[in-house]
């Protein structure tokens, strides 16, 4: 995996940038757990001018740089203490930040930057795949017809671009489209079987419209960042920004919702495989799962609490209900001063709760 992990990082040939991370003043966290309505939370909170965001979570970049289960050998579950390769990270994270443009009416992203944001994005969701130098080029030539076949009138329609995209992209493997939200595709889904993994499916979609961070933008946007399993890792976000002033949200949902969304989940097929527990020794015996799925003795799904050994062989449903449980309480013991936002308030007054978080 190591030997995979540096042939993408050279692929991606990501800028230095890793000195902004000194002049960076404020970043927000949304602490919370997997399934608690974070995703669109946070999508809504970075639509605010004053706020850069990366299109997806801060994971895949961890992997990147020898950090996190599974890549630093000191880290036996999703809790992370002192990083490594600092800067590295920083360089990975102030190239895929961006900012919600400045002009009312939408407009295309610079073809250049397009084309960067896509095959670095890319090259996280399929990277043995890709790690091929046939099949790289190969899917570079179709990027690049696919971004100059769009026109000016499609940044109104972002997401309709974004899937046309992606048709192009996976037209040999019409499957692949199932790996990313929502299913693209009318083909009968096929399990995730990539042969390497860096991001987690359901795969995020790179913005078109967004622009890039630059380094003018340190000292003046908020970074927006949300990844469920931040809840075991405090002190984090000030490791990577020492001159920054932190602050956290606490998003919450009510148990039920999440640890149902949570047995879904782990019964997709093609989504939120998180950790691959072949590379820990460990075949998991979890009722409910282990012996209904194919892939149900290998995968880890969501994060992964420190006392994740404990249910190895428990039911699905404690195993759900002990991710809820370890993120929030985890959380709370922590003791960071955040501050409480129920994802059913939001829901039912979106407006209204981000003003009262953020107004403008």
């Amino acid at each position: 995996m190591e030997a995979l992990v540096h042939t993408v990082n050279a692929l991606r040939a990501v800028a230095p940038s890793g000195a902004w991370r000194h002049r960076v003043r404020r970043v927000l966290v949304i602490l919370t757990g997997s399934r608690s309505g974070s995703s669109v939370f946070k999508a809504c909170l970075a639509q605010h001018p004053d706020i850069a965001a990366l299109d997806g979570e801060l994971e895949p970049l961890l992997a990147l740089t020898g950090n996190g289960f599974g890549h630093h050998p000191d880290c036996a579950s999703d809790a992370i203490g002192p990083l490594r390769n600092l800067d590295a990270l920083a360089d990975n994270i102030f190239d895929g930040l961006t900012c919600a443009p400045a002009t009312a009416v939408p407009a295309l992203a610079p073809a250049p930057e397009l084309q960067a944001r896509w095959r670095r994005r890319l090259l996280l969701q399929f990277p043995a795949l890709y790690a091929a130098s046939h099949e790289w080029a190969a899917v570079q030539q179709t990027l690049a017809g696919a971004l100059a076949a769009l026109g000016p009138h499609q940044a109104a329609a972002p997401l309709a671009a974004q899937h046309a995209i992606l048709q192009r992209v996976h037209a040999p493997a019409r499957w692949r489209l199932h790996y990313y939200d929502g299913g693209l595709d009318s083909e009968a889904a096929r399990p995730f079987a990539e042969a390497g993994k860096i991001e987690e499916p359901p795969f995020v979609l790179p913005s078109l419209t967004r622009r890039r961070y630059t380094a003018d933008d340190a000292a003046d946007k908020v970074l927006l960042f949300k990844t469920p399993a931040d809840a075991y890792r405090p002190g984090l976000h000030r490791q990577l920004f020492p001159a920054a002033e932190v602050q956290y949200l606490h998003l919450t949902r009510g148990y039920a919702a999440s640890v149902n969304g949570l047995l879904d989940g782990w019964l997709s097929p093609t989504g939120f495989f998180a950790h691959d527990m072949a590379r820990a020794g460990v075949a998991l015996a979890i009722g409910g799962y282990s012996e209904r799925c194919g892939f149900g003795r290998r995968w880890w799904k969501f994060d992964l609490p420190p006392n994740w050994r404990q249910f190895i062989d428990a039911p699905l449903s404690e195993v759900c209900l002990n991710q809820w449980l370890s993120c929030h309480g985890h959380i709370l013991a922590s003791g960071v001063r955040a501050e409480r936002v129920q994802f059913e308030a939001f829901a039912a007054a979106p407006a209204a709760t981000l003003a009262a978080l953020w107004p403008r």
